[in-house]
């Protein structure tokens, strides 16, 4: 389990994601994991929950769509969701992913969904819906804050909530048009 959110606020998207792996429902096995990273020539950045193993196969299934599509975002979204949609191996992964690059920001899931978020902003993982709701709350009433300081913020919030979640906390960010 695992909180993983992502911002698009004032020409900045960012991400942030705690490092809690969770076997089962009581023991915590790592405190530090990376479960934020950059693809296609450090030109995307993703974020995942679920499982490691099953996020892994898709960042790499991602990767091959960007190639294959000349890194438009987009397009390797939507075909990446239909590959997990019809391809049965696929269809066993359990996992969610959060992608964006200076264009866009999508939420690409195994029901065949690439979602826009409405609010600029998108979380998953046990304490997703903590996060987004801290997030979109900070958006609009933002006060001095960058997009990576509310995407942060959010996942400190979550983490204060949610047992899945811990304040071990990582970020990344791409500014629109670089």
């Amino acid at each position: 389990m695992t909180t993983i959110s992502a911002v698009k606020f004032n020409g900045v998207t960012a991400i942030a994601g705690d490092g809690q792996v969770t076997m089962g429902e009581k023991v915590i096995s790592k405190k530090t994991a990376k479960k934020i990273r950059r693809i296609y020539n450090d030109q995307v950045v993703i974020g995942f929950a679920g499982g490691v193993a099953d996020a892994v196969t898709l960042e790499e299934r991602l990767e091959g769509k960007l190639e294959a599509f000349s890194g438009n975002l987009k397009r390797a979204a939507v075909e990446l969701a239909k590959d997990w949609r019809k391809d049965p191996t696929l269809q066993k992964l359990e996992a969610l992913l959060i992608a964006f690059d200076k264009n866009d920001l999508l939420l690409i899931s195994g029901g065949g969904e690439v979602l826009e978020p409405d609010e600029n902003v998108v979380a998953i993982g046990s304490g997703g819906n903590f996060a987004q709701a801290a997030a979109v709350a900070m958006i609009r009433h933002a006060d001095g804050m960058s997009a990576e300081d509310i995407a942060k913020e959010s996942v400190e919030i979550a983490s204060e909530i949610d047992v899945y979640t811990n304040q071990d906390i990582k970020t990344d960010k791409i500014e629109a048009g670089n």
